[in-house]
């Protein structure tokens, strides 16, 4: 078996990690879309869910809740691992309070193995969040997610208004959606802005892991 070269390095298939956390189901949607159109874009990806908090009775009390928890019942739980292998990592939280919910947070919070092995840095980052209301700490969301990724050494793709769907969209720092209490489904507008995001990430990374292989 030959090694690898450094050409051979840079070419080799662009890996993208997508974890989220959804309660009933707005974010699992947005991070189906985004892996879909990831993998479209020639990634090899690997869509995790963040390990469930709440206690079953939490869940059980609200129907969209239990449903979304059989749904994506099949959907691997993500792992340390599932970071350290992926060249890009877009994560996904419902607004908690303005901030990241507990289960992603907690997911973050097991990285501290990688961080101080150097094992997060000048990988490729970006993050979707959704919330109940308009304006309900969606960009307060991304940016607290992003001070983490500061932290890593980690080179944010936000989406930024690169596209004129942007501007239906209105979010620079990475897709949101307001789903008023489960009456508004993820629309057009919001896949439009995953898909965006998703192709800018990839495109990004692809040429960050060229870069540093060169």
């Amino acid at each position: 078996m030959s090694t690898p070269t450094t050409a051979d390095a840079g070419s080799a298939q662009l890996k993208v990690a997508v974890i989220y956390y959804s309660s009933t189901g707005t974010i699992a949607a947005l991070a189906k879309e985004i892996g879909e159109t990831a993998e479209k874009a020639g990634a090899e990806v690997r869509l995790r869910r963040a390990p469930e908090l709440a206690p079953q009775s939490a869940i059980d009390s609200n129907p969209a809740w239990a449903e979304n928890q059989r749904a994506t019942a099949d959907i691997p739980e993500a792992s340390p691992e599932d970071v350290d292998w992926a060249d890009a990592v877009l994560f996904g939280t419902p607004t908690r309070f303005g901030n990241v919910s507990s289960q992603l947070k907690q997911v973050l919070d097991q990285l501290g193995g990688l961080w101080a092995e150097g094992k997060l840095a000048d990988k490729v980052y970006s993050g979707f969040t959704s919330s109940a209301s308009q304006h309900g700490g969606q960009e307060s969301t991304l940016l607290a997610l992003y001070t983490t990724i500061h932290h890593f050494g980690g080179l944010i793709a936000a989406p930024g208004y690169t596209d004129p769907s942007k501007f239906a969209d209105g979010n620079p720092y990475g897709t949101s959606h307001t789903d008023a209490q489960g009456a508004n489904p993820v629309d057009e507008t919001a896949r439009t802005a995953a898909r965006v995001q998703a192709e800018r990430v990839v495109r990004i990374a692809r040429g960050v892991k060229s870069g540093l292989a060169a």
